[in-house]
């Protein structure tokens, strides 16, 4: 099983609770390279308005996620995940390829339809038809990514005898972040990956969503293992200062307890968990990769 971990990318995740710099980001992403973690991820908004009206800032993720690329050797690297309304299909599908070359082919290219309005209010980005949208941009990065040439006239996008030039040096892996049956239906066709968050334990929730998905692909004509199925989770650390506004729903366990849970998720079929944890420090980042190396090693 792969363990990766979620980097500082804005709000309150720097270390102390305050805006991360790129210092902050940088020295977690190196302790989990160096730690013997298996992939970096950072989320992917403009910035975030709290129900109290609160804006908090967010760096732009995907300039971040190349400068990760540069300072890392090992590790893979993914937006958790990419909003498909922020870029056009074919200048993302153009961006992947080439921070793939960057990294020498560590790219998971994660996606999503994208859901926080009050930035695409700001922005002048449309809110309506997310998923119909979502359904158009992702046909065409999928096909790009798969080294096809691609013209598609649809009612949102359009695109005319368009290729990735030069091409990608391999196929590069897309992951969906889904719930909802059309969004897993999207995921099961197009898909090489498929993502859901966020957890602590492998309750009741995530097997049935685990269910869902594989009902998704069942009723495709791929082959049962054609998506592989990841998992986001948030792990606090007991001997870390707590963060202002901690999740309800963690794993807060021992280093022991951790391996323990990280084996109960491999037992269910998931190939990969994302972890965000509390607060966001490179000890966090070491903290994973040890329970991860007493589960697995």
């Amino acid at each position: 099983m792969k363990i990766g971990v979620m980097l500082p990318v804005g709000g309150n995740d720097g270390p102390t609770g305050e805006m991360p710099t790129w210092a902050d980001t940088k020295a977690m992403a190196v302790a989990a390279d160096e730690a013997g973690l298996d992939s970096v991820w950072l989320a992917d908004h403009y910035f975030y308005k709290a129900p109290d009206e609160t804006i908090y800032g967010m760096h732009e993720s995907w300039t971040l996620l190349s400068a990760v690329a540069a300072v890392t050797s090992r590790v893979e690297l993914g937006n958790m995940v990419l909003c498909s309304s922020f870029r056009d299909p074919g200048l993302t599908a153009k961006m992947a390829a080439t921070l793939d070359l960057v990294s020498d082919g560590r790219l998971i290219l994660g996606v999503g339809a994208g859901w926080h309005d009050p930035e695409y209010e700001a922005f002048g980005l449309p809110t309506d038809h997310r998923v119909g949208r979502f359904e158009e941009w992702l046909e065409i990065v999928a096909r790009l990514l798969r080294h096809e040439t691609v013209t598609f006239d649809g009612t949102y996008h359009r695109v005319k005898d368009l290729a990735l030039q030069p091409p990608p040096l391999r196929q590069i892996p897309l992951l969906v972040a889904a719930r909802r049956p059309r969004m897993l239906d999207l995921t099961a066709k197009w898909a090489d990956q498929w993502n859901t968050a966020w957890f602590g334990e492998a309750d009741d929730t995530v097997k049935s969503r685990l269910d869902d998905m594989r009902s998704a692909i069942a009723a495709t004509d791929r082959p049962a293992d054609a998506v592989e199925l990841t998992v986001g989770i948030t792990v606090t650390d007991p001997n870390q200062p707590s963060v202002a506004e901690p999740e309800a729903n963690t794993l807060k366990g021992s280093i022991e307890d951790l391996a323990q849970s990280f084996k109960h998720y491999e037992s269910l079929g998931v190939t990969h968990l994302i972890a965000g944890t509390e607060p966001m420090t490179p000890r966090s980042a070491e903290r994973l990769a040890e329970a991860k190396h007493l589960a697995f090693d």
